[in-house]
């Protein structure tokens, strides 16, 4: 009870709190439930996962891994902060039940991970992270998922009614229960099992929270890092808003797949919102909070993505180059080739690259120069009678400011930025690996990693390298000739600095060419078991012999 500036609590009420928290500002509806009311523990099981010790050794980001292999499993690990549906990225090396794992041992013969509760494994469940410093957030797993101790995991003992305890506990009422509860930043597997549980509208919120991870789920599956991306949206929504290979008439215009797609997300935002503040307010209802809560959820704490044009646009040429390796293709939804053996006929509407080679020029010295390509992939996906305008759409989202023609801005992207993006949207374990001459842009190309083989360096070194050096040397006996024949002082000292350019660009080419020479004559073989980081070292630290007698340690592919 308050009166003026006191509060006055009969002290027998803090022994309902768990804890006896001294929590003098909680009404009696919530004394009551956290006393009276049956708890989640009534209901199900909290249990940790796996504290593999050494996860360098056992987990693999999923896209690292060929997919053909049966030994890895998918791994919930916890991840940021998002409810409903979504940070599924590891794999778990379970091979022979997971011999490696229940079998890893130290010096001492003392095991070192510790995989406990392993009959709880590949169980339909609700995870949530076990560090936050925000609210809790919680996600449905399916049964085909092994578990981390950074990624707990509530196992109802009646699964029919998961979607019920999943609602409860992303609502507001659930967080007022743990902020007495959990007084730390750790939602342990000894917190969640103490909030009360009051069933009520069972229906009613097993359909909202059913919709609510459906939503989310499209969202997490509109993004290539989702093992169940189907298609980019503005390759799935250039069918007049119909999402992916619908029956209409697909528009020609990839800004009127941008408007559809924003709609879509714009919706799908909006109703996920809608449900929360739903689910809040049904379940303030059922534990008689209105005096303590309202149910409104702010935007920033809906965590699917709207559109967003720089990023989108980024992930679609991002699934173009996809599309040119043949990890994707036009003629089917999904991944198609992450491993195994690769099947030219699954590709007609648009052709992988042959050679699994991708050169990014300063210009386009080759038939299958990256912007080359993209351009061809625009094309075919909306027509050539608005490429134009296409392309300077892709350039202004890329570019907003800044001259340059639509396809001098794009070849800066791929010269310049596509790599940054790539490291940061594949975790610094990138699946298209960069060779890279150095500053002077003298040599870029792109290689697929699960299309390599031993001989990818050598063709890189006698197709594209040596041939790109001819081509400068006879661009700049181009530009002699021109400084010989022009007597215009401004156009003699611009062919000049170009000349200059170029002379730098076979230098670098030069010196890179010692690199790529020794690790073609290596015929390096890659196991994708071993995972990006151990793989990519293979190719790094080559020592090249300097003019002063000295060497230096140079890479073959860029720094990740």
């Amino acid at each position: 009870m308050r009166r003026d500036d006191r509060y006055t609590v009969k002290g027998e009420n803090f022994k309902k709190i768990p804890g006896c928290l001294i929590a003098y500002w909680v009404n009696n509806q919530i004394i009551f439930h956290l006393s009276s009311s049956k708890k989640a523990q009534d209901y199900g099981e909290a249990k940790q996962g796996l504290i593999s010790s050494d996860n360098s050794r056992l987990l693999r980001l999923w896209h690292e891994i060929d997919l053909n292999n049966t030994r890895w499993v998918p791994y919930n690990k916890g991840g940021g902060f998002r409810k409903w549906y979504g940070n599924n990225e590891y794999v778990l090396n379970w091979y022979n039940d997971g011999y490696e794992i229940k079998n890893f041992f130290d010096d001492q013969g003392n095991l070192r991970s510790r995989p406990q509760n392993l009959q709880y494994y590949f169980r339909e469940s609700i995870t949530w992270n076990d560090v936050s410093t925000a609210s809790l957030c919680c996600r449905k797993v399916n049964n085909k998922f092994a578990f981390d101790a950074s990624g707990p995991s509530f196992f109802p003992y009646n699964n029919d009614n998961l979607d019920f305890y999943l609602g409860l506990f992303n609502t507001k009422v659930a967080q007022q229960f743990l902020s007495l509860i959990c007084q730390g930043l750790h939602y342990s597997t000894g917190h969640i099992p103490q909030i009360p549980v009051v069933i009520d509208d069972l229906g009613e919120v097993k359909g909202i929270s059913s919709s609510c991870i459906s939503i989310s789920k499209t969202d997490w599956d509109s993004f290539e890092t989702s093992w169940d991306f189907k298609t980019h949206p503005l390759v799935g929504f250039r069918m007049s808003g119909a999402y992916a290979w619908g029956d209409a008439k697909p528009t020609s215009r990839i800004s009127s797949a941008f408007k559809a797609w924003e709609l879509f997300a714009e919706g799908q935002f909006d109703k996920l919102k809608a449900n929360e503040e739903e689910l809040n307010r049904i379940f303030i209802d059922i534990y008689g909070l209105q005096d303590e809560l309202t149910p409104e959820v702010e935007e920033k704490d809906v965590t699917i993505r709207k559109a967003d044009l720089g990023r989108d646009i980024r992930g679609f040429i991002s699934y173009a180059v996809g599309c040119m390796f043949g990890r994707y293709s036009l003629d089917e939804q999904g991944l198609v080739f992450a491993g195994g053996t690769f099947d030219k006929l699954r590709y007609k509407t648009y052709l992988p690259e042959e050679d699994n080679i991708l050169p990014i020029g300063s210009a386009d010295y080759f038939e299958d120069d990256i912007v080359v390509r993209f351009v061809e992939f625009v094309r075919t996906v909306y027509g050539n009678d608005t490429l134009s305008e296409n392309l300077n759409f892709i350039a202004d989202a890329l570019y907003p400011t800044g001259n340059g023609s639509a396809q001098e801005k794009i070849r800066r992207y791929f010269l310049n930025d596509f790599y940054k993006d790539h490291l940061k949207i594949y975790q610094k374990r990138p699946i298209y690996w960069l060779l890279d001459s150095g500053k002077k842009d003298g040599f870029k190309a792109l290689f697929y990693l699960h299309r390599y083989d031993k001989y990818t360096i050598a063709r890189v070194r006698t197709d594209y390298l040596h041939p790109l050096q001819r081509k400068y040397e006879a661009e700049i006996k181009r530009l002699e000739m021109l400084v010989m024949a022009t007597d215009n002082a401004r156009d003699k000292a611009a062919y000049r600095k170009e000349i200059g350019v170029l002379q730098a660009k076979i230098d670098e080419c030069r010196t890179y060419d010692q690199v790529v020479s020794h690790i073609a004559h290596q015929q390096i073989e890659l196991d994708l078991d071993d995972g990006v980081k151990v793989n990519y070292e293979k190719f790094q630290g080559v020592k090249v012999p300097k003019d002063n007698g000295k060497t230096e340690k140079m890479v073959l592919l860029g720094k990740i």
